[in-house]
């Protein structure tokens, strides 16, 4: 007759697994809840999905893909959860980042806590690969980490491919706030991972925050090459595309004269490995579709 792994059986896997040693023997994928959307993400991409998710009900305006699981429980925002509800879910673990750190001995009274720091400098999507790998040892499985990333690299192996074939120009991505101001994104952000992981020169070179984004006024962007291709991210602020369209100073940009401006679907700006390869995916298919 089998028996069940108790609770405190789960728990000690994850504790061996955190210091290091594989646990003995393979139990129940443990009860995460996650409070960042990239540790979520990459939990779907292993194929353990959290019981819960800060923001679930947001996930399809952010992160998009993967999709997040029927039954997924949004345990509300990341700096605010539902404690009652939290502790409902009776989690094994609960993962969060330095941006929810002031959650944690809250949290700590519920579940141990693990904390990820993906954008703390250096590069982001090295830091979320590391993750991902450490994920993967946390809920016992370690070769479905292995092969996520490995399906991720030989899916940015084919992109970068395509890039050099294309030859595109320089790219600036940006995400509006307004008529008259927008997020433009490069380094240390997830977006300038990419653009360097698949051969992309981006546009942009100025200084950014921790979390690789400047804000610009529109007619700033004239300061940039003007031969580049503006990539604006979805979400767009409804009255933004309408008041540019009117502007004496967008329409006299060069790239926008030239049509060199794309909107492209949402993909995550402080995503993990899945929100970099969407991201990938999305402005290839873009360039070549204009090519």
């Amino acid at each position: 007759m089998s028996v069940r792994p108790t609770r405190r059986a789960v728990l000690a896997g994850l504790a061996a697994a955190l210091a290091g040693r594989a646990p003995a023997k393979a139990g129940p994928a443990p009860r995460i809840v996650s409070l960042d959307y990239a540790l979520a993400e990459m939990l779907v991409g292993i194929g353990i999905p959290p019981v819960g998710v800060a923001g679930a009900e947001d996930w399809d305006v952010w992160v998009v893909e993967p999709p997040l699981p029927p039954g997924v429980v949004d345990v509300g925002a990341g700096l605010e959860p539902n404690l009652e509800l939290l502790a409902a879910l009776k989690p094994d673990m609960i993962l969060t980042t330095p941006y929810v750190a002031a959650v944690g001995p809250l949290a700590s009274r519920i579940a141990p806590v693990r904390e990820f720091a993906l954008y703390a400098g250096g590069d982001p999507l090295a830091r979320a690969r590391a993750a991902a790998l450490e994920l993967g040892h946390m809920v016992g499985r370690p070769d479905a980490a292995g092969a996520y990333l490995a399906a991720a690299d030989r899916a940015f192996d084919a992109l970068a491919g395509r890039v050099a074939r294309l030859r595109p120009p320089p790219i600036a991505v940006v995400a509006f706030q307004d008529a008259r101001h927008a997020r433009i994104f490069g380094r240390p952000g997830l977006y300038q991972s990419v653009m360097d992981r698949i051969g992309l020169s981006n546009a942009w070179t100025g200084e950014a925050n921790d979390w690789g984004f400047g804000v610009m006024a529109v007619e700033d962007l004239a300061s940039l090459t003007p031969d580049l291709h503006l990539m604006s991210l979805e979400p767009v602020p409804p009255d933004a595309a309408p008041t540019l369209a009117r502007s004496p100073l967008w329409t006299a940009l060069p790239f926008v004269a030239a049509r060199r401006v794309s909107v492209l679907p949402a993909s995550l700006m402080f995503g993990g490995v899945s929100s970099a390869l969407r991201f990938a995916r999305l402005a290839v298919e873009d360039l070549e579709a204009r090519a």
